[in-house]
């Protein structure tokens, strides 16, 4: 069965919302290295990801890969922790929705430098998504602050750094945006989507080994897998989107990048329900925003 971009896209914007959900559930304020051990999951599962399809291909890959989409690779991984580093100071539903505008960074990236093409209705439909997603996080930073107000103690708790702590996710979109940008062109120019998405998961996996015995050697911190649980459900689901992304990617990138963007509103609705957060009207009229703009992408392309 062959799937189109969109259906891919979607699939791997589920898939990394939930991720998303998972790492914050999983993440302890008070673990300074929390995000190593997000990073950890992450890359052990890709790792394994990654035999995987080297076994589908036959072992037919260059090593030098590896070294060639180290750029990319390079960018991905150093947003990423950066964005799981900020999971100590941000709600989920502030964090991520700022952190998905990497998406329409990387769409209009591929639309202006390479030349790309958009319809008008899908250059709309885009400029909705990233409208929604900038409302979304503006009310999600607006609400956050009157929770502050109402309950210090239990808020400053989670967001005890304050506006700063939105610099994660803003540095997460800049780096995670150029990084799809660049992955374009390697996925235009130089690599098939199996050749990418190994190599990227083999870069993880060293970085997970390296980070592991960071932790337990130099800083004689446990690990345990038992105390792992969420981080190994979102590694699932993060290894399982990247998969889908890269294929999506291919087929359409600058539309696909900012589609899958919005894993914010996966992040954001199994985060109220999962982590016990409300949404309000203003919340839910930009989450209908962003929906009408992927049924744009979904059915007019």
């Amino acid at each position: 069965m062959e799937f189109t971009w969109f259906t891919l896209a979607i699939f791997a914007t589920f898939c990394w919302g939930l991720s998303d959900v998972f790492f914050k559930k999983g993440t302890d304020p008070n673990d300074r290295y929390s995000h190593l051990r997000i990073l950890i999951m992450i890359g052990l599962m890709m790792g394994l990801h990654a035999v995987i399809e080297l076994i589908k291909l036959g072992w037919q890959y260059d090593i030098k890969n590896i070294i060639s989409y180290f750029p990319v690779s390079f960018l991905y991984i150093l947003s990423m922790a950066i964005d799981f580093y900020g999971y100590r100071y941000l709600l989920i539903s502030v964090g991520s929705p700022v952190a998905s505008t990497s998406g329409a960074i990387a769409g209009i990236l591929s639309f202006k430098v390479l030349g790309k093409t958009m319809s008008n209705l899908q250059f709309f439909a885009v400029s909705l998504i990233t409208l929604g997603l900038i409302l979304l996080a503006i009310l999600e930073k607006k609400e956050s602050e009157r929770e502050n107000l109402n309950n210090s103690e239990q808020i400053n708790k989670k967001n005890k750094m304050g506006a700063v702590a939105l610099l994660f996710p803003i540095t997460y979109a800049l780096l995670d945006g150029v990084g799809t940008f660049l992955d374009d062109v390697y996925l235009s120019k130089h690599f098939t989507p199996e050749e990418a998405l190994i190599s990227f998961e083999l870069t993880f996996l060293i970085l997970a080994i390296i980070s592991l015995f960071y932790i337990i050697v130099i800083k004689k911190q446990g690990y345990k897998l038992i105390d792992e649980k969420y981080n190994i459900y979102g590694g699932l689901f993060e290894t399982a989107g990247q998969f889908f992304y890269v294929y999506a990617l291919n087929s359409n990138s600058v539309v696909a990048a900012p589609l899958m963007s919005v894993d914010s509103i996966v992040a954001v609705i199994f985060g109220r329900i999962y982590l016990k957060e409300k949404l309000t009207k203003g919340q839910y009229f930009t989450i209908i925003m962003i929906s009408i703009g992927v049924f744009i992408l979904g059915f007019y392309e």
